[in-house]
């Protein structure tokens, strides 16, 4: 399941994205740079999928 998180700006105004746990403590805070970019690099079962059948 994919994390839920919610955005913020930091005090020099980067934004960021908070996970929080069942209880709505933070679990990880993030810059929104690096989890985009992490994301954009991460490739989706559907993707992985389509890259198999093409080798074949």
């Amino acid at each position: 399941m994919p994390t839920h998180r919610t955005t913020h700006r930091s005090s020099a105004g980067k934004k960021l994205y908070a996970v929080r746990d069942a209880a709505g403590k933070f679990l990880d805070i993030q810059s929104y740079k690096r989890a985009h970019r992490a994301d954009l690099s991460k490739k989706s079962k559907a993707e992985k999928s389509q890259d198999r059948k093409n080798r074949s």
